[in-house]
C-alpha cells in the first residue's frame, strides 16, 4: 500500500522531501510530469515511508487502505485456497508486503513499482518475490500473463490517464482474471486532509478535477496526483475493457485508533476514506 494543508487527495503523507518547501496548488499535469514526479517523491520519501507505517503494513500482510481492512478477511481477490498456483501482478507494490502474503498462499506474485528506493526496501525485507522497476502505463509483460492484478494504493490515484492503465492491465490479464484496486474515495477530495473537526467541512468543489501538485521553486512537479469522481472511476474501468463486479467502502473498525493523514477514526465513522474496485476480465 503505496503512496498537505489541503489535500484530501494525497495518499498518506506530505512533503516533497527535498530538503526545501514545495509550493502547493492545482494545475494541469500531463503523463510524463506526473510520472517524474511520482518517482522522484517516492524514491526520497520511502525509507521515511516505511519506517513510520512498515510495523502496520507489516512485512506479509495484504491491507487495502488505512481502515486496516486485511485481504485475508475480504477476500476480494477470490478465497485464500484459490489463489494457489495463481500467477498475480501487483502494481506499485511499495516493499512488496502484499505480495509476500501472496506467495504464502501458493501464488506466484510479481511485485511492480515504478520507485528503485521502495523496491529496495521490498529487497531489504527478503528476496522471496520477484521484482519489477516500471511504470503502470508501460506494463513490460507480455499479453495473457497473469491471472491475477492488483493494487493497494498503488499507481491508480497518480497517473494522468488511468484507462490507459486499465487498458495495460487488462492486456496482460488472462480470459477470466481479475483486477482489485483501491485508491483515495473521491468524496475526499471536497475536504481538508485533517483528521480532525476542521476536517470534517467541505472545503472544495468535489467536481473540480484539476490534479494537485507540489512543486519547487523552478515550478516542477515533486508530487501530483489526480482527482477522479466516483463516477469516472466507474467510466474508467469500463474503458478499460472492464466489468465492476464490486465497489466497497470500508468502514473504520473499532480496533483501529491510529491517525494517518487525514485519515482518523472521527473521520473514518462519518465519510469513507477509500474506495476498493473490483473488475474483471470476460
Amino acid at each position: 500500500m503505496n503512496q498537505e494543508d489541503y489535500a484530501p487527495e494525497d495518499a498518506y503523507e506530505a512533503g516533497d522531501g527535498t530538503g526545501g518547501d514545495a509550493e502547493a496548488t492545482r494545475r494541469e499535469a500531463g503523463e510524463a510530469e506526473s510520472s517524474r514526479a511520482s518517482r522522484g517523491w517516492w524514491d526520497r520519501n520511502a525509507d521515511e515511508y516505511q519506517n513510520e507505517h512498515g510495523a502496520f503494513l507489516g512485512d506479509d500482510r495484504f491491507v487495502w487502505g488505512p481502515e486496516g481492512l486485511d485481504e485475508a478477511d475480504a477476500a476480494l481477490l477470490g478465497p485464500a485456497d484459490s489463489l494457489k498456483d495463481k500467477d498475480v501482478l501487483e502494481i506499485g507494490a511499495g516493499a512488496a508486503q502484499c505480495s509476500r502474503w501472496l506467495a504464502a498462499r501458493g501464488a506466484r506474485p510479481v511485485a511492480l513499482d515504478l520507485s528503485h528506493r521502495q523496491l529496495q526496501h521490498a529487497l531489504r525485507i527478503g528476496d522471496d518475490v520477484p521484482l519489477v522497476e516500471a511504470d503502470a502505463g508501460r506494463l513490460p509483460f507480455r499479453d495473457a500473463s497473469f491471472d491475477l492484478a492488483c493494487s493497494a494504493y498503488g499507481a491508480v490515484p497518480f497517473v494522468a490517464d488511468p484507462v490507459n492503465v486499465m487498458r495495460e492491465v487488462h492486456r496482460v490479464l488472462r480470459p477470466g482474471g481479475r483486477w482489485v484496486f483501491s485508491v483515495t474515495h473521491p468524496i475526499r477530495w471536497a475536504f481538508p486532509d485533517e483528521p480532525g473537526p476542521e476536517g470534517l467541512s467541505i472545503a472544495a468543489s468535489y467536481f473540480d478535477r484539476t490534479p494537485y501538485v507540489e512543486q519547487d521553486e523552478q515550478g516542477r512537479a515533486v508530487y501530483v496526483e489526480h482527482h477522479r469522481t466516483l463516477g469516472d472511476r466507474v467510466r474508467d474501468v469500463v474503458a478499460g475493457g472492464f466489468r465492476l463486479v464490486d465497489l466497497v467502502e470500508p468502514e473504520w473498525p473499532e480496533w483501529n485508533t491510529q491517525e494517518w493523514g487525514g485519515w482518523s477514526p472521527l473521520r473514518g465513522n462519518l465519510i469513507p476514506g477509500t474506495a476498493i474496485f473490483v473488475c474483471e476480465r470476460d
